[in-house]
């Protein structure tokens, strides 16, 4: 019942330690141990070293009713069991030397020099920042700093592509590969058809390796498998197949991811499989619609095929040239800052030339049908190519292959040309020349 005074126990000069009410002291734990300090429960510092380090363990079941007992409490790894667990969590190969990976670094990038800035004369940086310089030499007047790049998927792998080929390289292997497209029209439906299954099988694989490259987890070969199986199907039995292919595709991929031997998840493996399907495979289709005997009769599919393959070269070669000499204004800086507005009015003046002169060479066509088809695909074709620079950025890559010398993949190729055969099919109904 005394008023409290405000002054503190004070332990005596001549007490080795505080003493608590109640506590056991802590040299009556360990008798039995006369190498260790009383005091402290660790050796004495004249002992010899034993090379154990201390180690917690706190495994403890949560408990019911206590909130604070769901929180996990630090475990300490002491088998080999522990350090397996966490292998996923922390790539040790970051910590080797030269056998690291450029994937497995990332303080590390590649920027090429367009995206290196110049720091202000005189402006020192942190010596780890500063290039390695040639001794002896003069100094140099200023640094480099190098800054990230504008990566949408930070953490994935960037892919880095070759240096820009040369037009020359690009024309002559425009060039080839339009002579041999052109001899497939001259041999038929059947061996164009055949054609156009191996391009879209290997755009399709294209399109997975770039997926997997970031990541991502596509059944590839189930996805290659649907792409084949969907073209077969569309020529045999017309667009009326692209249903139950997908169905089966979905179906399918479902047992097969549910069958992986990791869990992965469904939107990372099936989404991705779909998607590329449904891009390159559903509308690469529409091709083999064209080709297909139950289509049009008398083989005026493979006239409309060859008027609008001819119509998108004449775009995207306009677009190329035109966009290079007179291109200033960024179409769409956000997708792809290279292709410009005079690169879109290039492409859309030499399709309607190709459309006008070139095409209503091939019967069915007339100069009407030429001119209107140009216009149409002038816009569709565009968007195709737009389409995939966006998946492209997404992604993080520049090209999606390195097939064709000057051009990048083959996906790259038909990009535009995806979008226009499904114009061109229904916009042949539309106008009614089927």
């Amino acid at each position: 019942m005394d008023e409290p005074t405000g002054e503190f126990p004070a332990a005596g000069s001549d007490e080795p330690r505080v003493t608590i009410t109640g506590a056991t002291a802590a040299g009556d734990l360990v008798d039995d141990l006369p190498t260790i300090d009383p005091l402290t429960l660790l050796p004495h510092w004249t002992e010899a070293p034993t090379g154990q380090v201390p180690i917690v363990v706190a495994r403890d079941v949560a408990t019911a009713g206590d909130p604070w007992s769901q929180i996990p409490a630090p475990a300490w790894r002491e088998g080999e069991a522990d350090w397996v667990a966490h292998e996923e969590q922390f790539d040790t190969s970051m910590l080797a030397g030269a056998e690291r990976t450029e994937t497995a670094r990332p303080w590390e990038f590649d920027v090429d020099d367009d995206d290196v800035t110049a720091a202000p004369v005189g402006v020192d940086e942190p010596e780890w920042l500063e290039p390695a310089r040639p001794e002896p030499g003069p100094a140099p007047v200023g640094r480099t700093r190098r800054r990230p790049s504008a990566n949408p998927l930070a953490g994935r792998a960037v892919r880095q592509a070759p240096a820009t080929s040369s037009v020359a390289r690009a024309v002559l292997t425009g060039v080839l590969l339009a002579v041999v497209v052109f001899a497939f029209f001259v041999a038929g439906p059947l061996p164009l058809t055949a054609l156009v299954l191996v391009t879209l099988a290997v755009a399709s694989g294209e399109a997975f390796a770039g997926f997997r490259s970031v990541g991502a987890h596509p059944a590839t070969v189930l996805g290659l498998v649907a792409v084949v199986t969907l073209g077969v199907a569309v020529y045999n039995k017309g667009l009326v197949a692209v249903g139950p292919v997908t169905v089966l595709l979905v179906v399918l991929g479902f047992v097969w991811y549910a069958s992986a031997e990791r869990t992965i998840d469904v939107l990372d493996g099936l989404g991705a499989t779909v998607f590329i399907y449904a891009w390159v495979g559903v509308l690469g289709a529409y091709a083999v619609a064209l080709l297909s005997p139950s289509t049009f009769a008398d083989r005026h599919g493979l006239a409309y095929l060859f008027g609008a393959v001819v119509i998108v070269i004449g775009n995207d070669t306009g677009a190329l040239f035109i966009g290079r000499w007179l291109g200033k204004h960024p179409l769409s800086v956000k997708l792809s800052p290279n292709k410009t507005v005079e690169g879109l009015v290039g492409g859309t003046g030499l399709a309607l030339v190709f459309g006008a002169i070139i095409v209503p060479l091939v019967s069915p066509w007339t100069l009407t049908h030429g001119l209107e088809f140009a216009v149409v695909l002038s816009i569709v074709a565009p968007l195709g190519d737009l389409f995939e620079s966006m998946v492209k950025r997404t992604l993080g890559v520049k090209d999606l292959g390195r097939l064709l010398p000057g051009h990048g993949g083959l996906l790259d190729r038909i990009d535009g040309l995806l979008f226009a055969l499904p114009t061109t099919y229904y916009l042949l109904h539309v106008l009614s020349m089927h």
